[in-house]
């Protein structure tokens, strides 16, 4: 029996184990998007998971869509991303960097002057965002021209580049919770008639060309793709999202990539549908209400529902999860006073299991 203590490789990429580090935004970046020594020293000390996927790191300025997110579009970002791979894998980690635009979630007050945020079309989401001047209400993204899209499928192509440059293992590009390519996937995000939307075909046009693009800069190998279908997070609807999820799947899997990720997906039906369609690893991050994902969905990969499982608070709380998850606990509870920006209380000083002996 598989258990997700057992090694796997991902397209010739050997992990340890299957618990894989969730991407999770922490906003402790400068405010130019470059990664900080406290950043260094919270990912190595998670790097006894089998994989560990970095928070959202914007592609280009303009896909900022939060206060203190580091990038992976200048110099600087890629000299303070190599500190971090480089001491992750001397303490024997593998990592990779999670491709996000944030979309129309953002907001002017984050990004250079005369930048605006951009959308599929000119909606606004519902809701508020967080700035530096604290919660503030979305604004109307300005639509993408065709010439645009184009150049923002090759800068997550560039970013993906910058990212092996960085000592990167690979790359996931972020296709969920309600960021560009998910406003893109989205009917109610989505309102163009173009050759980027108006049918269920049309609207997974985007995220096939960005897929594409990437695994054509840096080897389907090295490329993984998140998936939310049907989260409504960030103001998203998606009454009926298994056609343009299906034809976004069956387009990129005979690409070979890395592995396919979902999270969140409360329709498990359509979930099992979907896999079917993707024949390479499946990394899942249950939805799992109310609490962290715990030692109770260990046994989705010895069920086989998943070839490796995603941890996110718990990750936080616990930088040696899989060895307490082995050992069945204990388990630090995660802050979530700490969980976005501030100082490395609720960051660096969560004790291993070796520090409370």
């Amino acid at each position: 029996m598989t258990t997700a203590f057992d090694p796997i490789e991902l397209a010739g990429i050997p992990l340890a184990n299957r618990i894989v580090m969730a991407p999770m935004t922490r906003n402790r970046a400068t405010a130019e998007g470059v990664p900080t020594p406290s950043m260094v020293a919270y990912y190595t000390q998670r790097a006894s998971a089998g994989l560990i996927i970095t928070e959202a790191t914007q592609t280009e300025v303009v896909g900022r869509g939060y206060p203190l997110t580091p990038g992976l579009h200048t110099a600087d970002q890629v000299a303070g991303w190599r500190r971090v791979t480089d001491s992750v894998h001397a303490a024997g980690g593998r990592i990779f960097a999670q491709l996000w635009h944030g979309g129309r979630i953002g907001h002017p007050v984050l990004l250079p002057d005369g930048l605006e945020p951009v959308g599929p079309s000119a909606v606004k989401a519902a809701g508020q965002g967080f700035t530096q001047n604290g919660p503030t209400d979305f604004v109307t993204p300005r639509e993408l021209t065709d010439e645009e899209i184009r150049a923002t499928v090759d800068g997550f192509a560039a970013a993906a580049r910058n990212a092996i440059e960085a000592g990167f293992d690979g790359v996931e590009i972020h296709g969920a919770n309600g960021y560009l390519i998910h406003q893109f996937l989205a009917p109610n995000a989505n309102r163009r008639t173009d050759a980027w939307g108006g049918s269920d075909e049309a609207r997974a046009r985007f995220a096939i060309e960005v897929v594409k693009a990437v695994a054509g800069a840096v080897g389907a190998h090295r490329t993984g793709l998140r998936l939310s279908p049907g989260n409504p997070f960030n103001d998203i609807d998606e009454p009926a999202p298994e056609a343009t999820y299906t034809a976004l799947i069956e387009a990129v899997a005979p690409l070979g990539l890395a592995y396919l990720h979902t999270c969140d997906v409360t329709d498990l039906e359509l979930l099992a549908r979907l896999r079917k369609r993707f024949d390479g690893p499946f990394l899942l991050n249950p939805a799992t209400e109310g609490r962290p994902t715990g030692p109770e969905e260990l046994s989705l990969v010895e069920r086989g529902e998943a070839d490796l499982l995603a941890y996110g608070a718990l990750f936080i709380a616990n930088p040696d999860l899989p060895r307490r998850l082995a050992a069945g606990g204990p388990f630090n509870t995660p802050d979530r006073d700490g969980f976005y920006g501030g100082d490395d209380r609720g960051y660096l000083d969560y004790p291993a299991l070796d520090d409370e002996n």
